[in-house]
């Protein structure tokens, strides 16, 4: 994809409900991770992880800006990400899933990161020159989360019996929620078409790739079921993302316009 002007016609309202997807998917699990500062087991990982939740919610603040500059309606990325319902929410179900253990976190990094390394590498030629301008940035900071995920899921996977079992436990019970990573609708078609955003689907290949390298090197096992679609980016309010909200909107429901 070629960086150009955007063309006139292109669906405002499809461009604004893209950047809510990549915006919240970024929110939600920079709020999950940032669970972990001060519990993580060592305190390079209590500082990494947090550097980790840092990096999201700094690119949640880039895409939720922009889509609120693309709605037109006065909302600033703080009003998109702590004044909207749960059913407003179309993040992925990946990254709502509980932490669990720390095998569990670091399995939900690997299999996000892959995807959006993939995502966001394809974005940087976007012909939307504003979306094209934060993959660039954002670019970096996941190709890091890439690297240091898929290094710890491979050495844990090959660790200990007891790290190994983890993680291969964490790996058949996120497997499933993967399949809606690479699930398009009419929407993407849409802005896949005028070369705004990859096809969903078009990533799969390499995500598979990306996947079957780290699971063979960590010596764990690709799920015999594959991918099965879950569903609920489109605005399902989960149980998970009840919890998620009504800690990360405290302060601006309970203190409406709160500023520090």
């Amino acid at each position: 994809m070629a960086t150009a002007t955007l063309e006139p016609d292109v669906d405002q309202s499809a461009l604004f409900e893209f950047l809510l997807r990549i915006g919240d998917n970024a929110l939600i699990l920079g709020h999950r991770v940032s669970e972990w500062c001060g519990h993580a087991p060592a305190l390079e990982e209590d500082i990494a992880l947090a550097n980790t939740a840092l990096d999201l919610i700094g690119q949640t603040q880039l895409w939720l800006g922009l889509a609120g500059e693309v709605e037109g309606e006065g909302r600033s990325a703080d009003n998109l990400a702590y004044l909207r319902d749960g059913f407003e929410f179309r993040n992925i179900l990946l990254v709502e899933r509980p932490n669990g253990d720390y095998g569990k976190t670091l399995m939900r990094q690997f299999l996000f990161d892959a995807w959006h390394y993939l995502l966001l590498k394809a974005l940087k030629g976007s012909a939307e020159k504003r979306i094209a301008d934060i993959a660039e940035k954002a670019f970096k900071e996941v190709s890091y989360h890439l690297n240091r995920s898929r290094d710890l899921v491979i050495r844990l996977g090959d660790g200990s019996a007891e790290s190994h079992r983890r993680m291969q436990e964490a790996l058949d019970e996120l497997w499933p929620y993967t399949g809606e990573m690479f699930v398009g609708d009419t929407i993407d078609a849409a802005l896949a078409g005028a070369g705004i955003i990859p096809a969903p689907q078009s990533l799969k290949i390499g995500w598979d790739e990306i996947v079957a390298d780290a699971l063979s090197e960590s010596t764990l096992v690709k799920p015999a079921d594959g991918y099965m679609h879950k569903g609920g980016r489109r605005g399902v309010h989960t149980e998970h993302l009840g919890y998620i909200l009504s800690e990360l909107q405290f302060l601006q429901r309970a203190y409406p316009g709160a500023v520090w």
